[in-house]
């Protein structure tokens, strides 16, 4: 394939995950208004909030079968629109209900967009021959940035929710259709010769027997784990920051949505450098060093006696967990034994378990000990995460 194809091809899947982190982003501005228009205590929100992981592990054996069957770009494009719909229902309708439904639905889509995603992402890393997927994944943290900010400002200017979910919706269906012209088709055949490649190796250096698929599965845990923690640094970003900042340090409105975007911007800058530093150091150091700042920084945040070193916290814990879902999904991609989409898909599902038990049990432990108090359980991912990083490793070949 041609130079100018591969470059066009990069952009459409950049574009994609832009996409994917702005429109879910918009709303996380709102949710402390969400919150109070409700009523909810820290638990029931907590509650109300794991509807959206709760439709993504529904949807968890979906996108394997459904990306072989429309193939990844399709479904990427097509989600998206879907997802942008269902979060303006979710936001836009003032019933409880159909907040938990519209979350629920929007969980289940963005678990197919974001196996696709990704999928076509590491298709267009294979004919490119380097390492991009982390410059992909900097494009989701530049969306949820601009997501972010949206949401900001119009929480600021008192937008009505529906005006805010409508012109954001339309505007970024509209990108993620514009990408479906310049995607590339799947190819299997270079994937199963991918796996091959991949594939361990005996004493002698012969490829061993193929495992079973379960087995193939079951090896993927350790690097789920890795995906889980950094994926969890999101969590605490996108649900917990706006009423912390609010709640516990009596942030102005204006700057209650700042927590996630700095978050989410320091990710981006750890995204944008990911795969220069992948290629000097390697994926288990430098997600090792990504385990210590984030222990480093939401212990800060856990701490902060003012809203600016909370976001300082925010931020290095961003920069620290930036590469860990992108090379989580990489290994998986790779791992022998299991068919296309297969192995995104059980670590994607995987977090989406993580994000359903997360915010039910730190509003439960927020509302018995108090939220700070709550948050000293997410330093401890980057604990996980530097136990676990071993797991990246690509094994050498003779």
């Amino acid at each position: 394939m041609d130079r100018l194809r591969i470059t066009r091809a990069r952009i459409a899947v950049s574009l994609l995950f832009l996409t994917n982190g702005a429109i879910f982003s918009n709303l996380l501005p709102r949710l402390p208004e969400i919150k109070d228009m409700y009523n909810l205590s820290n638990a029931l929100y907590g509650f109300a909030l794991i509807a959206f992981p709760i439709g993504g592990v529904v949807a968890g054996p979906l996108p394997a079968p459904i990306l072989r069957r429309f193939g990844t770009a399709r479904v990427a494009v097509v989600g998206s629109i879907l997802l942008a719909t269902a979060v303006f229902v979710a936001g836009s309708v003032p019933l409880v209900a159909v907040f938990w439904i519209g979350l629920f639905v929007a969980g289940m889509l963005d678990a197919l967009v974001d196996t696709a995603q990704n999928a076509q992402g590491l298709r267009v890393q294979r004919l490119a021959g380097t390492s991009i997927i982390n410059s992909m994944h900097a494009l989701w943290s530049v969306g949820a940035v601009i997501g972010g900010l949206m949401g900001t400002a119009a929480a600021a200017m008192n937008l009505p929710l529906p005006w805010h979910f409508l012109i954001s919706g339309v505007i970024f269906a509209a990108v993620a259709a514009f990408a479906m012209r310049w995607a590339v088709p799947d190819d299997h055949a270079e994937h199963a010769a991918t796996q091959a490649e991949n594939a361990p190796l005996d004493t002698a250096g012969m490829p061993k027997l193929p495992r079973s698929a379960g087995v193939a599965a079951l090896a993927l845990l350790p690097i789920a784990v890795v995906a889980m923690s950094g994926v969890l640094m999101e969590d605490v970003g996108s649900n917990w920051s706006a009423v912390y900042l609010r709640d516990a340090l009596g942030a102005p409105v204006g700057m209650v949505g700042l927590g996630y975007v700095s978050l989410v911007g320091a990710q981006f800058v750890g995204r944008l450098l990911g795969d220069r530093l992948i290629d000097a150091l390697g994926a288990v150091l430098v997600t090792r060093i990504g385990g210590v700042l984030i222990f480093v920084g939401l212990g800060a945040v856990a701490l902060a006696p003012t809203p600016w070193v909370a976001l300082a916290g925010f931020a290095l814990a961003g920069f620290g967990c930036a590469t860990m879902v992108p090379n989580a999904y990489a290994a998986a991609d790779r791992a022998p034994g299991l068919k296309p989409g297969t192995g995104l898909t059980l670590v994607s599902w995987c977090m989406r378990i993580v994000f359903v038990l997360s915010p039910p049990l730190i509003g439960l432990f927020a509302d018995a000990a108090g939220l700070r108090t709550a948050l000293f359980v997410f330093p401890l991912m980057g604990l996980f995460a530097f136990l676990f990083a071993g797991a990246l490793q690509v094994r050498a070949r003779r």
